[in-house]
């Protein structure tokens, strides 16, 4: 599969000046040198997304991203496969934790049937980007077909690009998902496989057991899939494969991309290994309960904002942390400096 032509330009961000004058405009509030800890780099880390001194976040988006994996037929999951379709109309009937949370902190939600097996009805905040009632079993052969994985990226993108605001929040849904990010995270990273794979949606010590031979047995099925698309083809899902689209096409707007957890950013490291600067433009919400997820942050070179122990998905870690990055916008724009404020330096 060629990449060229779904990838967008996502140039090196890198600005010393920026950069410089952010952290004088940080030094000289009315606090002491570096008081306010990691708020201080995470405004400089905005400024420097945003591009501006007084960085701003708009019509912030949390785009939710749901489909079916074939691997769930294998019991790599403690719920089945019917809970990613009466979790997509829990999202839309306003009753899931990232409903209530997106409602609490002024996000627009949207989610997206990428691949569900199960027609929804048309309403508003429903996007239809169906590829298939699901990805084929990857323990048998490639989750998706070149064609289909291209496609879900392109899907992605779309979305992505007629979404208003400065950005964009990750969350999924699918049952089984956690298999196909803890196979990315392997192959891409480079890591053991037991490593990569933790107990998802709940299962017990036999349950767990079971799932990573199952995923051994994927992994060494799929030996030759080392490019990042190819990896991503063979073990799915529709959803990561529309979220790392969605990535992608942020990274090129130049968005603030807000990481929830270990599915979520396992679609940021697909995209980030499609095109290097994508990370430079994410910042992590949180650590997730699934072993992986500190590897796979570690990986892109991301440092946390919140340890809750969450291990939910959907985009509740992303939504909790969303009043941190915008207080760290306001300290920059609303804080006083010494002189403005007549106050003595110590």
């Amino acid at each position: 599969m060629t990449d060229d032509h779904m990838i967008p330009s996502i140039p090196d961000l890198h600005d010393d000046a920026l950069a410089a004058r952010l952290q004088g405009l940080l030094d000289n509030k009315t606090k002491p040198l570096g008081a306010l800890g990691r708020l201080e780099g995470l405004a400089l880390r905005l400024g420097l997304i945003l591009g501006s001194e007084a960085p701003a976040l708009e019509a912030p988006q949390m785009l939710v991203c749901a489909a079916d994996h074939g691997l769930a037929a294998r019991g790599v999951s403690a719920y089945p496969s019917e809970v990613t379709w009466q979790m997509v109309e829990n999202f839309l009937s306003g009753g899931a934790a990232v409903s209530v949370l997106a409602r609490q902190h002024g996000l627009a939600l949207t989610v997206v049937d990428c691949g569900v097996r199960r027609d929804f009805q048309p309403r508003p905040g429903l996007v239809q980007r169906r590829i298939a009632a699901g990805t084929a079993d990857a323990s048998t052969g490639p989750a998706m077909s070149a064609a289909q994985c291209a496609q879900a990226i392109e899907n992605g993108r779309e979305v992505v690009r007629a979404l208003p605001g400065n950005a964009l929040l990750l969350g999924e849904m699918g049952i089984g998902n956690s298999s196909a990010a803890a196979l990315l995270l392997a192959r891409l990273g480079g890591l053991d496989i037991d490593a990569c794979t933790g107990a998802g949606t709940g299962l017990d010590a036999a349950g767990l057991a079971r799932k990573r031979t199952v995923l051994r047995e994927v992994l060494a099925l799929h030996a030759t899939a080392v490019a990042p698309l190819d990896a991503l083809a063979a073990f799915g899902g529709f959803e990561i494969a529309t979220l790392a689209g969605a990535v992608l096409q942020a990274a090129h707007e130049r968005r603030v991309i807000v990481v929830d957890g270990f599915i979520a950013s396992a679609a940021v490291l697909v995209a980030n290994a499609l095109a290097p600067h994508v990370a430079q433009r994410c910042v992590a919400a949180h650590c997730s309960a699934e072993p992986g997820h500190t590897a796979l942050l570690r990986c892109l070179g991301l440092e946390p904002l919140l340890d809750l122990g969450l291990r939910l998905g959907e985009g509740s870690g992303a939504a909790l942390a969303w009043p941190l990055l915008e207080s760290a916008c306001r300290i920059l724009r609303e804080m006083a400096s010494f002189e403005s404020a007549g106050v003595s330096r110590g």
